[in-house]
């Protein structure tokens, strides 16, 4: 890989990304304000830069809550689905490989709209559905475009894990349960804490 930020200048910009997506993203889902409530305080530290220490959220354990299947052994393990107080939801997880073998992950989970696609390797293809409102929720992106999630793999070797982060944009107070759902892999239903 050539990326060569150090881990510190890392935080930074995740901090700066998550600053401006809060700021596009709660004004482009809530229909008209611009609402200024930066909180940078999410489990954003959870990016690929450890790749083995998610952010722990309140009540988050390292049981899963929900698993779900991919393609080639490939298993994605959500241990927390948080609401936070700055309009969102932030899912935690571990993507790992269950194979005896590297497996390269499929550039499907990216999903296919192409401004996420301009930014490489990401979870962006990751949604919520709220049934009880019938609506779906989008991975949360920052003002260049680049999906609120952990970025910048491609492969895992046989039984590595990868900890991983997805921000979404919090459906009403009122819903528990949604189903995540991620390209290649099954649907869970997982239910928001906090």
């Amino acid at each position: 890989m050539s990326i060569r930020f150090t881990a510190k200048a890392r935080r930074g910009m995740v901090a700066l990304t998550i600053a401006a997506g809060l700021a596009v993203g709660v004004a482009g889902c809530g229909g008209g304000g611009g609402d200024d409530d930066k909180k940078p305080e999410t489990s954003a530290s959870a990016s690929r830069t450890g790749g083995s220490d998610p952010s722990t959220q309140e009540g988050e354990s390292d049981e899963p809550i929900a698993e779900l299947k991919g393609s080639s052994g490939l298993l994605l393990q959500i241990t927390s689905a948080t609401r936070d107080a700055g309009g969102f939801v932030t899912v935690n997880g571990t993507l790992k490989n269950d194979g005896s073998e590297r497996i390269t992950v499929p550039p499907a989970v990216r999903g296919d709209e192409t401004e996420i696609l301009r930014h490489g390797m990401s979870l962006g293809g990751a949604t919520l559905v709220d049934a009880k409102s019938k609506k779906r929720y989008y991975v949360l992106r920052d003002t260049d475009g680049r999906p609120l999630t952990t970025t910048g793999f491609s492969s895992l070797k046989a039984g590595e894990s990868l900890a991983v982060f997805i921000q979404f944009p919090a459906p009403p107070t009122s819903t528990t349960d949604v189903t995540f759902q991620l390209p290649t892999f099954a649907s869970a239903t997982i239910q928001i804490s906090g």
